[in-house]
Protein backbone atom coordinates (compact mmCIF):
# COMPACT_ATOMS: atom_id res chain seq x y z
CA UNK A 1 0.00 0.00 0.00
CA UNK A 2 1.29 3.72 -0.88
CA UNK A 3 1.95 5.69 1.96
CA UNK A 4 -0.91 8.44 2.74
CA UNK A 5 -0.84 10.82 -0.20
CA UNK A 6 0.01 14.71 0.80
CA UNK A 7 -2.72 16.99 0.68
CA UNK A 8 -3.90 18.20 -2.94
CA UNK A 9 -3.07 21.68 -3.80
CA UNK A 10 -5.65 24.17 -3.13
CA UNK A 11 -6.16 25.72 -7.08
CA UNK A 12 -8.38 28.38 -7.57
CA UNK A 13 -11.07 28.05 -9.87
CA UNK A 14 -10.96 29.87 -13.05
CA UNK A 15 -13.66 30.01 -15.55
CA UNK A 16 -12.67 28.19 -18.78
CA UNK A 17 -10.33 26.32 -17.14
CA UNK A 18 -9.97 22.56 -17.47
CA UNK A 19 -9.40 20.13 -14.10
CA UNK A 20 -5.96 18.72 -13.45
CA UNK A 21 -6.42 15.83 -16.02
CA UNK A 22 -7.12 17.24 -18.95
CA UNK A 23 -4.83 19.86 -18.13
CA UNK A 24 -2.14 17.51 -17.86
CA UNK A 25 -3.15 15.37 -21.08
CA UNK A 26 -4.94 17.94 -23.65
CA UNK A 27 -1.21 19.62 -24.58
CA UNK A 28 0.12 16.58 -25.16
CA UNK A 29 -2.63 14.39 -26.72
CA UNK A 30 -3.02 17.07 -29.11
CA UNK A 31 0.49 17.01 -30.20
CA UNK A 32 0.40 13.57 -30.67
CA UNK A 33 -2.88 13.96 -32.96
CA UNK A 34 -1.47 16.73 -34.56
CA UNK A 35 1.57 14.38 -35.70
CA UNK A 36 -0.78 11.91 -37.38
CA UNK A 37 -3.04 14.07 -38.97
CA UNK A 38 -0.01 16.14 -40.56
CA UNK A 39 2.13 13.19 -41.42
CA UNK A 40 5.67 12.38 -39.69
CA UNK A 41 7.94 14.00 -40.62
CA UNK A 42 6.00 16.98 -41.24
CA UNK A 43 7.59 19.52 -43.00
CA UNK A 44 8.64 22.53 -42.00
CA UNK A 45 5.87 24.96 -41.32
CA UNK A 46 3.76 21.90 -40.33
CA UNK A 47 6.18 21.35 -37.51
CA UNK A 48 5.81 25.18 -36.46
CA UNK A 49 1.67 24.83 -36.95
CA UNK A 50 2.04 22.00 -34.52
CA UNK A 51 4.45 24.13 -32.37
CA UNK A 52 1.88 26.81 -32.21
CA UNK A 53 -1.32 24.99 -31.30
CA UNK A 54 1.15 23.40 -28.89
CA UNK A 55 2.13 26.19 -27.14
CA UNK A 56 -1.70 27.86 -27.05
CA UNK A 57 -2.76 24.56 -25.92
CA UNK A 58 -0.09 24.97 -22.75
CA UNK A 59 -0.72 28.29 -21.86
CA UNK A 60 -4.55 27.55 -21.82
CA UNK A 61 -4.73 24.38 -19.75
CA UNK A 62 -1.75 25.64 -17.36
CA UNK A 63 -0.71 22.69 -15.64
CA UNK A 64 1.82 23.96 -13.59
CA UNK A 65 -1.09 25.55 -11.56
CA UNK A 66 -0.69 21.96 -9.69
CA UNK A 67 3.19 22.67 -8.74
CA UNK A 68 4.98 24.40 -6.49
CA UNK A 69 7.95 27.20 -7.68
CA UNK A 70 11.32 25.15 -8.98
CA UNK A 71 13.72 24.87 -5.98
CA UNK A 72 17.09 26.75 -7.27
CA UNK A 73 19.04 24.52 -5.46
CA UNK A 74 18.21 21.04 -7.97
CA UNK A 75 19.11 23.79 -11.24
CA UNK A 76 22.83 21.72 -11.08
CA UNK A 77 21.88 18.41 -10.90
CA UNK A 78 18.53 19.19 -13.22
CA UNK A 79 21.20 20.34 -16.09
CA UNK A 80 23.02 17.44 -14.88
CA UNK A 81 20.91 15.03 -15.87
CA UNK A 82 19.59 17.20 -19.03
CA UNK A 83 23.44 16.46 -20.39
CA UNK A 84 23.73 12.80 -18.83
CA UNK A 85 20.61 11.92 -21.52
CA UNK A 86 21.34 14.11 -24.28
CA UNK A 87 24.85 12.27 -24.35
CA UNK A 88 22.84 8.95 -23.76
CA UNK A 89 21.02 9.73 -27.29
CA UNK A 90 23.37 10.91 -29.38
CA UNK A 91 26.88 8.85 -28.59
CA UNK A 92 25.64 5.49 -30.06
CA UNK A 93 25.24 7.52 -33.31
CA UNK A 94 28.54 9.29 -33.21
CA UNK A 95 31.42 8.89 -35.28
CA UNK A 96 33.82 7.31 -33.19
CA UNK A 97 31.29 4.57 -33.22
CA UNK A 98 32.35 3.57 -36.82
CA UNK A 99 35.23 1.61 -35.40
CA UNK A 100 32.38 -0.87 -33.85
CA UNK A 101 30.68 -0.83 -37.00
CA UNK A 102 29.54 -4.33 -36.09
CA UNK A 103 27.90 -2.68 -32.47
CA UNK A 104 26.78 0.20 -34.49
CA UNK A 105 24.50 -1.62 -36.94
CA UNK A 106 23.34 -3.71 -34.51
CA UNK A 107 21.85 -0.76 -32.53
CA UNK A 108 20.29 0.65 -35.35
CA UNK A 109 18.65 -2.32 -36.42
CA UNK A 110 17.21 -3.86 -33.43
CA UNK A 111 17.58 -0.79 -30.62
CA UNK A 112 15.79 1.48 -33.13
CA UNK A 113 12.66 1.60 -35.16
CA UNK A 114 11.93 -0.12 -37.11
CA UNK A 115 12.76 -3.67 -35.96
CA UNK A 116 15.40 -5.72 -37.99
CA UNK A 117 16.31 -2.94 -40.40
CA UNK A 118 18.23 0.27 -41.12
CA UNK A 119 16.09 3.80 -40.43
CA UNK A 120 15.77 5.45 -43.47
CA UNK A 121 18.04 8.35 -42.56
CA UNK A 122 21.31 5.69 -42.00
CA UNK A 123 23.45 5.52 -44.72
CA UNK A 124 23.86 1.66 -45.29
CA UNK A 125 27.22 1.75 -46.46
CA UNK A 126 28.69 3.70 -43.58
CA UNK A 127 25.66 3.92 -41.21
CA UNK A 128 26.20 7.79 -41.07
CA UNK A 129 23.08 10.14 -41.06
CA UNK A 130 22.11 10.75 -44.27
CA UNK A 131 21.73 15.22 -44.57
CA UNK A 132 18.56 15.56 -46.47
CA UNK A 133 15.80 16.68 -43.95
CA UNK A 134 12.79 19.14 -44.38
CA UNK A 135 13.92 21.04 -41.45
CA UNK A 136 17.95 21.82 -43.17
CA UNK A 137 17.79 25.68 -43.13
CA UNK A 138 18.63 25.25 -47.08
CA UNK A 139 15.29 23.66 -47.31
CA UNK A 140 13.03 25.74 -45.52
CA UNK A 141 15.15 28.39 -43.97
CA UNK A 142 16.78 29.22 -40.51
CA UNK A 143 12.85 31.04 -39.27
CA UNK A 144 11.55 27.16 -39.13
CA UNK A 145 14.64 25.63 -38.59
CA UNK A 146 14.48 27.59 -35.51
CA UNK A 147 11.06 26.91 -34.80
CA UNK A 148 12.02 22.86 -35.09
CA UNK A 149 14.52 23.59 -32.57
CA UNK A 150 12.32 25.88 -29.91
CA UNK A 151 9.19 23.49 -30.38
CA UNK A 152 10.72 20.45 -29.48
CA UNK A 153 12.80 22.42 -26.72
CA UNK A 154 10.55 24.49 -24.95
CA UNK A 155 7.02 22.94 -26.39
CA UNK A 156 6.98 19.51 -26.19
CA UNK A 157 9.62 19.13 -23.60
CA UNK A 158 7.22 20.64 -21.04
CA UNK A 159 4.06 19.25 -22.67
CA UNK A 160 5.67 15.95 -22.31
CA UNK A 161 6.59 16.37 -18.49
CA UNK A 162 3.18 17.04 -17.47
CA UNK A 163 1.50 14.44 -19.18
CA UNK A 164 4.78 11.09 -18.18
CA UNK A 165 5.84 12.63 -15.14
CA UNK A 166 3.43 14.66 -13.65
CA UNK A 167 0.29 12.69 -14.71
CA UNK A 168 0.32 9.44 -15.69
CA UNK A 169 3.09 7.69 -13.36
CA UNK A 170 0.60 9.12 -10.42
CA UNK A 171 -2.52 8.62 -12.10
CA UNK A 172 -0.94 5.06 -13.14
CA UNK A 173 -0.71 4.58 -8.38
CA UNK A 174 -4.03 6.49 -7.47
CA UNK A 175 -6.76 8.52 -10.11
CA UNK A 176 -6.78 11.42 -8.12
CA UNK A 177 -3.25 11.73 -8.50
CA UNK A 178 -2.91 15.27 -7.73
CA UNK A 179 -2.73 14.33 -3.90
CA UNK A 180 0.11 12.20 -4.52
CA UNK A 181 3.89 13.52 -3.53
CA UNK A 182 5.96 13.71 -6.37
CA UNK A 183 8.61 11.49 -4.43
CA UNK A 184 6.19 8.62 -3.87
CA UNK A 185 7.85 5.43 -5.66
CA UNK A 186 5.93 2.52 -6.77
CA UNK A 187 7.97 0.13 -9.27
CA UNK A 188 4.86 -1.02 -11.51
CA UNK A 189 3.82 2.08 -12.48
CA UNK A 190 7.57 3.60 -12.50
CA UNK A 191 8.50 0.86 -15.05
CA UNK A 192 4.78 0.93 -17.47
CA UNK A 193 5.88 4.90 -17.66
CA UNK A 194 9.22 4.16 -18.38
CA UNK A 195 8.16 1.29 -21.35
CA UNK A 196 5.55 3.86 -22.73
CA UNK A 197 8.16 6.54 -22.73
CA UNK A 198 10.71 4.65 -24.65
CA UNK A 199 8.22 2.98 -27.10
CA UNK A 200 7.16 7.12 -28.02
CA UNK A 201 10.18 7.02 -29.65
CA UNK A 202 11.92 5.28 -32.50
CA UNK A 203 15.35 5.44 -30.11
CA UNK A 204 13.29 2.86 -28.19
CA UNK A 205 16.34 1.84 -25.79
CA UNK A 206 17.68 4.94 -25.46
CA UNK A 207 14.00 6.41 -24.95
CA UNK A 208 13.45 4.67 -22.08
CA UNK A 209 16.60 5.60 -20.31
CA UNK A 210 15.86 8.24 -20.57
CA UNK A 211 12.76 8.04 -19.06
CA UNK A 212 14.22 6.26 -16.33
CA UNK A 213 17.03 9.06 -15.93
CA UNK A 214 14.04 11.64 -16.01
CA UNK A 215 11.87 9.82 -13.59
CA UNK A 216 14.31 9.36 -11.01
CA UNK A 217 15.23 13.23 -11.11
CA UNK A 218 11.48 13.43 -10.49
CA UNK A 219 11.69 10.60 -6.92
CA UNK A 220 14.71 12.34 -5.93
CA UNK A 221 13.99 15.69 -5.70
CA UNK A 222 10.42 16.19 -6.02
CA UNK A 223 9.85 18.97 -8.31
CA UNK A 224 8.81 18.67 -11.38
CA UNK A 225 10.07 22.19 -12.90
CA UNK A 226 13.80 20.58 -12.19
CA UNK A 227 12.61 17.69 -14.51
CA UNK A 228 11.26 20.51 -16.79
CA UNK A 229 14.40 22.10 -16.99
CA UNK A 230 16.37 19.05 -17.86
CA UNK A 231 14.20 17.65 -20.64
CA UNK A 232 14.62 21.18 -22.03
CA UNK A 233 18.03 21.41 -21.95
CA UNK A 234 18.39 18.20 -23.03
CA UNK A 235 16.20 18.66 -26.49
CA UNK A 236 17.67 22.08 -26.93
CA UNK A 237 21.15 20.87 -26.98
CA UNK A 238 20.35 17.63 -29.12
CA UNK A 239 18.93 20.44 -31.68
CA UNK A 240 22.23 22.29 -31.38
CA UNK A 241 23.75 19.06 -32.37
CA UNK A 242 21.83 18.52 -35.04
CA UNK A 243 22.37 21.57 -36.54
CA UNK A 244 25.73 22.45 -36.13
CA UNK A 245 26.66 18.53 -37.23
CA UNK A 246 23.93 17.76 -40.03
CA UNK A 247 22.89 14.99 -38.23
CA UNK A 248 19.25 15.44 -38.78
CA UNK A 249 18.01 11.74 -38.32
CA UNK A 250 17.43 12.67 -34.90
CA UNK A 251 14.84 15.35 -35.78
Amino acid sequence: MPPSPAPTPIVPAAPGRPGPLLAHVVPFAAWLILMLALGEPPTGWKYALRTGIGLALLLWARPWRWYPRLQLKNLPLAAGVGVLVLLIWIVPEMGFMDAFSSIKEAYFRFLVMPFGRLPPYVDPQTLRHVAESPYRPDVCGWALTLTRLAGSAFVIAIGEEFFWRGFLYRWLIQRDFTGLPLRLFELQPFLIMVALFGFEHDRWLVGMAAGAAYGGLMLLTGDLWAVIIAHVLTNFLLGLYVIGSGNYGFW
